[in-house]
């Protein structure tokens, strides 16, 4: 994980706003929901008990990147982006193992 995926990893488990080169994070303390921010697009939402993935149109490496850091601090184990073919596909870890389906924007985990 890059330096940067785990600072923002920090900030989403301390309920903080911070910032560093492309990637932020703010906290709702009404929604009590940390959105992560790429180059101003929204990525994710981070709540107790889910999180909202997005590619906020852009569905680059480094896109994928942010997004799997998230789920790898804060998803359940197996839960993965990753692409086939030019297509993003995510790994969800169920009742029933690992089910893969794919990526749409404003998905929902948890």
């Amino acid at each position: 994980m890059r330096k940067i995926e785990s600072l923002m990893n920090d900030a989403i488990s301390s309920n903080a706003n911070w910032q560093s080169g492309n990637t932020s994070v703010s906290f709702n303390e009404e929604e009590n929901v940390s959105v992560v921010r790429l180059h101003g697009n929204k990525i994710a939402e981070v709540g107790d008990t889910f999180i909202r993935l997005f590619d906020g149109g852009w569905q680059t490496n480094t896109t994928k990147s942010r997004l799997n850091a998230i789920l790898a601090e804060h998803g359940d184990d197996g839960d993965c982006v990753f692409q086939k073919n030019f297509d993003w596909f995510v790994n969800i870890n169920t009742r029933q193992g690992i089910t893969t389906v794919p990526f749409f924007s404003s998905m929902r985990l948890g």
